[in-house]
């Protein structure tokens, strides 16, 4: 196994992974997707409708409830986070790393982007 592949491994062991309609259901529910994803692929794909749009490199800053950068949306370490990449693997690692933040409820959608799509939810172009 390549060592980014037992960081994934480890990752996954303390998340509580979700499919698109939990997901979908935690959004209905006041909690957070982010989608990670680069512009390319947003606009090549499209985006869920009421996910925060954050680019991988800045996801830290903009979730962090306690940073001067954060996002409005990032109002408490409570708060319900599913973090959305293409096809659910940088996401798991991006998640861990809001859970070291203290956003203990962050997690990742299994699949990414790509599952959601395909579980025929809603995408805007």
């Amino acid at each position: 196994m390549s060592a980014v592949d037992e960081l994934l491994a480890r990752a996954r062991r303390t998340l509580t992974r979700v499919g698109p309609r939990e997901a979908a259901a935690l959004q209905d529910t006041g909690g957070l997707l982010v989608d990670i994803r680069y512009a390319q692929l947003r606009e090549r794909d499209g985006t869920i409708p009421g996910a925060l749009i954050v680019e991988r490199n800045e996801l830290e800053w903009r979730l962090d409830p306690t940073g001067e950068h954060r996002a409005s949306e990032a109002t408490h370490h409570d708060l319900p986070v599913v973090v959305i990449c293409n096809e659910g693997y940088a996401s798991s690692l991006a998640a861990v790393s809001l859970r070291e933040l203290g956003l203990h409820r962050a997690t990742d959608l299994i699949g990414g982007f790509q599952a959601w799509r395909e579980a025929g939810l809603p995408v805007e172009r």
